[in-house]
């Protein structure tokens, strides 16, 4: 230690920057000569490529009996090709560095590639090739059925996955698909062999239906010449795309426990159908449903998580289902979360006071400010990487939305008011027009769930 002094500099605290003005990313769109819809996006900077690929194959197209060969063909077409077995297959995905997921759901199929900018020509001539002449070899396709039947019984036991399918069978009818799990039964997927998936494939899979979706920093690639010499060489016919069946629910207001015996906690699911994307009211319905509970600061998860103490989270959601502009659509608007046995019936009874409130008194100008700052403030943050564009593009694609319908969502999210916040959530959440269901310990619950009177009660085994 010296007896010099020390001198120090003190620097002004930064202050922060002028807003730079945000839109979400449009794209430009095109077509090959096969007939396949092509959006593209440049994103300088992006040097991960994503690719979405939308496919015509909704769960309602699935032969009767069949339900899960959707999800069985989304996994086979990466399980070989005429050109490489499924091991060969892989390593060359590795070798680009390259990622290929596929899943089926009722709009349809989707297949994602991620892949550095640098190895994008390869990976777009695998992912072509996976389209265009998957192997669906029989041992592949025994696999994963095989791997799908041992799925089931782990989605049962979980609770939430539980609740979900009872949810799903209570609103629809048995004669819509979507009163059916999306990925099948054990009886249905143990039907399915090879000989089904390349029927499905033969029946659903063509580009004329197909959209392609590319976004990334594509500073001197050749977009046109590498789409034409890889998927510009898929072909199929040209068969329109098939007319989907109007949803219908029934959301008279009931409550179903799935009895666990024995269980210490209860998941809650509460739901109904609403509005889906193309209706005037979404923006007014995201809105107010992310006041009720779309975060910690939500008003169910300010009453029981941090008032009542009865759960570590609860959440309003709205999940699209399928997307129409011809009012066939629909969304799922939920309210889902978990507690101990015990306060089932009082966390219940809180919940109802809430929505019975919300109708009552609506939101809070202060409510709708943080909703509107948490949904439209950090949109530029939720869309960093390419994939998370290229995912929003696909999803406006396979919803039938117009390409800018992302950026003008969010310019009508901030200029929703309050009382239109309000009656969008009221609207979505009517006490009396809900179906909820309960994985837990019947004993123990049902007599406190019937005491509130929010709906008859019955009991189903879990």
């Amino acid at each position: 230690m010296t007896d010099a002094a020390v001198t120090m500099e003190f620097h002004p605290q930064p202050t922060a920057g002028e807003a730079r003005p945000w839109a979400f990313p449009a794209p430009e769109r095109g077509a090959l000569d096969n007939g396949l819809t092509v959006l593209r996006c440049h994103r300088p900077g992006q040097q991960v490529v994503a690719v979405e690929i939308n496919l015509d194959a909704p769960l309602d197209a699935e032969p009767e009996g069949l339900d899960g060969i959707a999800t069985i063909m989304a996994r086979a077409l990466s399980e070989g090709t005429d050109k490489h077995t499924a091991e060969e297959f892989a390593a060359e995905l590795e070798r680009c560095g390259a990622t290929l997921d596929a899943h089926a759901d009722h709009p349809g199929l989707r297949v994602s590639l991620e892949v550095p900018v640098s190895r994008l020509p390869k990976a777009l001539g695998l992912l072509a090739e996976a389209l265009r002449a998957p192997a669906f070899a029989d041992p592949e396709v025994e696999r994963l059925v095989r791997n799908r039947l041992d799925e089931i019984p782990h989605e049962t036991a979980n609770p939430g996955r539980r609740a979900a399918k009872q949810l799903s069978k209570e609103l629809f009818p048995a004669s819509l698909r979507m009163s059916r799990p999306r990925q099948g039964t054990e009886e249905t997927v143990g039907r399915i062999d090879a000989a089904a998936v390349r029927a499905f494939y033969e029946a659903h899979i063509r580009p004329a239906t197909a959209t392609a979706v590319i976004v990334g920093d594509l500073t001197g690639v050749d977009v046109d010449g590498l789409l034409a010499e890889t998927l510009g060489a898929w072909t199929g016919n040209t068969a329109a795309a098939r007319p989907a069946p109007a949803i219908t629910a029934d959301d008279t207001g009931r409550v179903v426990i799935v009895d666990r015996p024995g269980a210490v906690q209860t998941q809650l699911l509460i739901g109904r159908i609403g509005a889906d994307r193309h209706d005037r009211v979404w923006p007014a319905q995201v809105l107010g449903t992310y006041c009720l509970g779309g975060t910690l600061t939500s008003r169910l998860d300010r009453v029981l998580r941090e008032e009542k103490g009865y759960t570590y989270g609860v959440r309003a959601f709205g999940q699209v289902l399928r997307s129409a502009p011809d009012g066939t659509g629909a969304a799922m608007l939920a309210i889902s979360g978990s507690v101990d046995t015990e306060s089932t019936g009082p966390a219940l009874s809180d919940l109802w006071t809430v929505l019975r409130t919300l109708a009552a008194e609506g939101l809070t100008d202060a409510e709708r400010d943080v909703a509107v700052q948490n949904l439209v403030g950090v949109a530029p943050l939720k869309y960093e990487t390419a994939a998370s564009v290229a995912g929003t593009l696909a999803d406006q694609v396979e919803q039938h939305l117009p390409d800018d319908f992302q950026a003008r969502l969010y310019a009508r999210l901030a200029e929703t008011g309050t009382v239109e916040a309000t009656a969008a959530a009221v609207n979505a959440f009517p006490v009396d027009r809900l179906v909820t269901v309960l994985v837990g310990d019947a004993s123990q619950i049902k007599a406190p769930v019937e005491a509130l009177g929010i709906g008859e009660v019955t009991v189903v085994t879990g």
